[in-house]
């Protein structure tokens, strides 16, 4: 426990190291209630942190680059005075075609990890849908990002709240990867987007079902500069869906409808 209290202590006090993709800077707000129920907090042994979202009560989607071989994971939720419980992770399964070097490359790969939990997670918590495999995404499509991120860059203070911002889809969104961006910046000047910690963050449906359409997995700043608040990129679900429903059919957890 020591360990994963010295962990969540360097992620939300001091600078983080660099991420393949990194709380939603720009001036994010707290999400709304119906979000914020699925969103959780992940902290390993190495001292990494990354989002993650509750697909299942037990059971937890996150980006695959979050969780490396040869760590230990705990999950992170607070309670209603904002201090954190630490919630064992039973088992991991990353999927077998992620390639990080790949990723680093700002190229497609199958970013994505399953978290079976010890315990089912408190009544607080719900379950997110996932996206149609067959949902068509356009360029501006809009779609909520939520993480646990920081909101100044190198600054691990400012993390460790969920923060939302709605973003829009740009260039040529796909099911290998999907751009987005701030609408009122477009990439250009400083906005809205994920940052540190927010690796593993899920983009979700603007309508009420709020299903989940993909994870974060890197981020640029303005003009594709290094850092936050210009391009986020998100690995989106429809390709792996089908690994997704059957890991967790194999891990022993019942998915949302």
């Amino acid at each position: 426990m020591i360990l994963y209290r010295a962990a969540l202590a360097f992620c939300l006090a001091v600078a983080l190291r660099s991420e393949p993709a990194v709380a939603v800077v720009g001036g994010a707000q707290p999400p709304d209630p119906d979000i914020a129920r699925h969103l959780v907090l992940l902290v390993g042994s190495r001292g990494n942190s990354c989002s993650g979202v509750v697909i299942a009560r037990d059971l937890v989607l996150t980006a695959a680059h979050c969780v490396p071989p040869r760590a230990e994971y705990k999950l992170v939720i607070f309670d209603a005075a904002h201090q954190p419980q630490f919630k064992d992770v039973a088992t991991v399964g990353r999927h077998p075609q992620f390639d990080l070097a790949v990723l680093l490359a700002h190229r497609a790969t199958a970013d994505v990890a399953l978290l079976k939990l010890a315990a089912a997670l408190p009544p607080a918590f719900a379950a997110a849908p996932l996206a149609r495999s067959d949902r068509a995404i356009t360029v501006g499509d809009e779609f909520i990002v939520a993480g646990y991120g920081v909101t100044v860059r190198g600054d691990g203070r400012t993390g460790g709240t969920a923060r939302a911002a709605t973003l829009a889809a740009t260039g040529q969104p796909g099911t290998l990867q999907i751009r987005l961006f701030d609408p009122a910046t477009k990439g250009e000047r400083p906005g809205l987007g994920a940052c540190t910690a927010d690796s593993g963050a899920p983009a979700f449906e603007t309508d009420q079902r709020h299903a989940v359409i993909g994870l974060v997995s890197w981020t640029t700043g303005p003009q594709l500069s290094e850092g936050c608040g210009g391009l986020t990129g998100i690995t989106p679900l429809a390709r792996y869906r089908t690994w997704i429903v059957e890991t967790a059919g194999k891990m022993g957890s019942l998915l949302a409808p």
